[in-house]
């Protein structure tokens, strides 16, 4: 048996899209190899050149996790939060045949949970729509992306579920501003990843380790994340 890493996370780029509450990010070059040549580093013949870049983001831009205190002033921020969180057993469910704007109900849940062959017991639970593979890098993949309903929600928590994972900016739809699903997880006290990818390589591997840990920012609402899994071929 061999062990596989699964990438899954985005490309972090500048001007890629994001929530339509929030800035895009910016990334460009700081110091380039040769802009600090002028620096005069190193030694004669063997000059020490080197390049750093500047990124300007959100903390919920791209693969990541948010915090308690996202959706609650007095939530635990994303340094304060449990970093076990962050990683464990998980399953990925099939539920690509969720149509853009649909809504993920329990007994898509249940049908896709019997799928899986893995009953859903304290797991991380990642959500396979196929919804990146459709749209993104279009502008698509901000306003079009499936609703996690409350009932299928309260479905997880109740199996011990505490963190969640989808594809796309948000759990919630773009067209609906009540934040339902959020709310919920506020309420609950759990909480997801948001703008995975590559999750239908997951798909048929039963259980997997998922790894989506957190940047340490002091009061971070939330953080990018370098979100993969380990798989077991």
């Amino acid at each position: 048996m061999t062990t596989r890493t699964i990438d899954l996370s985005v490309t972090i780029e500048d001007n890629m899209p994001a929530h339509k509450l929030f800035q895009r990010p910016v990334l460009t070059t700081h110091l380039s190899h040769e802009s600090s040549k002028a620096l005069g580093l190193g030694i004669e013949g063997d000059p020490m050149t080197f390049q750093t870049n500047f990124i300007a983001m959100l903390d919920h831009v791209g693969t990541h996790v948010d915090a308690f205190r996202h959706v609650s002033p007095t939530g635990a921020s994303v340094d304060e939060m449990p970093l076990d969180m962050f990683f464990g057993k998980a399953i990925c469910l099939d539920l690509r045949h969720i149509p853009d704007l649909g809504d993920i109900t329990v007994a898509d849940m249940e049908a896709a949970e019997a799928k899986s062959g893995v009953a859903v017991d304290r797991h991380i639970v990642l959500l396979c729509t196929g919804f990146h593979a459709r749209h993104y890098p279009s502008l698509d993949a901000v306003w079009k992306n499936p609703l996690l309903t409350v009932e299928a929600t309260r479905w997880l928590y109740e199996r011990g579920s505490m963190m969640h994972g989808v594809e796309g900016p948000s759990t919630d739809k773009p067209t609906d501003d009540r934040f339902a699903q959020h709310r919920l997880c506020r309420e609950l006290g759990i909480s997801h990843w948001e703008w995975l990818v590559n999750l239908d390589a997951l798909l048929g591997k039963r259980e997997v380790q998922f790894f989506g840990v957190p940047l340490k920012f002091k009061g971070g609402s939330g953080s990018p994340v370098r979100a993969f899994a380990l798989v077991d071929d």
